[in-house]
């Protein structure tokens, strides 16, 4: 449709989303478009847009399964694009303004434990093969540094300073961010780089993390390194490169490190988002406090 190309040309150019932002936003808005035309038999761009056809919508993806989070983003996603909309005079009316999110149960990830951290990189044995390697510093990199995985994956060659060691990640919105890098992750890059050289195809590409056919790596070949690598040594129903994020987040906070220092490192615009991933280690703290305290000692 050309309004909703219009949009997505708006959100890559203007707005500067990232690649994986722009298709989820145009995802929703089609699906939502394919739904309008089997129900109504209208385009979704029509003047009259009413927030009851768009609410039939919400009943029905409720209907069949979709978690309320998922349809606040869908939703979130159709907001954006009346407003575009509505800038451009293509609509009357904005026709989302009585929508109120739907309530969300919180769902808290478990992050790897310092034992299960520990079992990996003390028992696994990386051979000297490309594939092998390549599979350990993955796993190490994203501990180390918590970056998201669409992080990772963007990661250019130039953008890892040896002389400050430290790199610079490109996260949500384009945002830049630099995350110092630990010592044994610095000798690994410099050891991974001579293997990645050495890779057919490699001169090819300027991104840091290629796959042994010299190829960008992609989203399922990361889940599935993690999956069997962390597998060996946790038995999470739930292993992902996410949730090496919140271990990264986690463990930070474990040892000291204070709130606005971790958002920093993992590119949250709020200390809220980071407050998700220290849920556990609150917990942690509330009961050491409430077994600790004087209070409750003298009682």
């Amino acid at each position: 449709m050309e309004t909703i190309d219009k949009f997505i040309d708006y959100l890559s150019h203007e707005k500067k989303y990232s690649f994986q932002t722009i298709r989820a936003y145009k995802k929703d808005i089609e699906s939502f478009a394919t739904f309008y035309k089997k129900e109504y038999n209208l385009s979704i761009d029509h003047k009259d847009i009413e927030y009851n056809s768009i609410r039939t919508w919400i009943i029905y993806l409720s209907n069949n399964g979709i978690s309320n989070r998922s349809i606040n983003r869908k939703i979130s996603s159709l907001k954006s694009y009346y407003k575009f909309l509505l800038q451009l005079n293509l609509i009357d009316s904005f026709p989302l303004k009585r929508y109120k999110p739907l309530k969300e149960n919180k769902e808290f990830s478990v992050p790897f434990s310092k034992k299960e951290m520990e079992d990996f990189f003390g028992n696994y044995e990386y051979k000297k093969d490309y594939p092998s390697f390549l599979s350990y510093i993955i796993i190490d990199f994203l501990y180390s540094t918590g970056v998201r995985l669409s992080e990772l994956i963007t990661i250019k060659m130039n953008s890892v300073d040896f002389i400050n060691n430290q790199i610079t990640v490109l996260g949500k919105r384009n945002k830049e961010r630099i995350i110092p890098l630990l010592p044994n992750i610095v000798s690994l890059l410099k050891e991974y780089i001579i293997q990645r050289n050495e890779i057919e195809n490699s001169a090819s590409t300027d991104y840091l993390f290629i796959t042994p056919k010299g190829n960008k790596l992609y989203s399922s070949y990361i889940y599935k390194i993690v999956n069997e690598l962390l597998g060996s040594v946790s038995s999470k129903k739930k292993k992902s490169p996410h949730i090496l994020r919140h271990t990264f987040a986690s463990h930070l906070l474990n040892k000291g490190a204070d709130l606005n220092s971790i958002k920093d490192l993992l590119g949250h615009s709020s200390l809220s988002s980071t407050q998700y991933y220290t849920h556990n280690s609150i917990e942690k703290i509330q009961k050491m406090y409430e077994k600790t305290h004087p209070r409750e000692i003298n009682e």
